[in-house]
């Protein structure tokens, strides 16, 4: 899932928490909502940290000649090549 998946579980939720009136057999009124809201948040938090950010640089070089060579190096958030 991604952050918005994780919203969408965390509206859920407050909504059967805070603005419905839910009967279900075995659980009590809000817990349902609860339990949506905190998965949200969780899913949210989490794929917040697994994100991984990219960033390429770009080298121009040229020669004694006027020959240009073009460098380019992608890398991800922990600092390594990406494949």
């Amino acid at each position: 899932m991604t952050i918005g998946g994780g919203i969408l579980l965390f509206v859920i939720g407050a909504i059967l928490a805070f603005a419905v009136d839910v009967d279900i057999p075995g659980i009590e009124d809000n817990t349902l909502g609860y339990i949506l809201m905190l998965a949200g948040v969780l899913v949210a938090v989490l794929s917040l940290a697994a994100t991984r950010r990219r960033h390429s640089t770009v080298a121009v070089t040229r020669d004694a000649s006027g020959r240009e060579a073009v460098t380019e190096r992608h890398t991800d958030s922990t600092g390594g090549p990406v494949v």
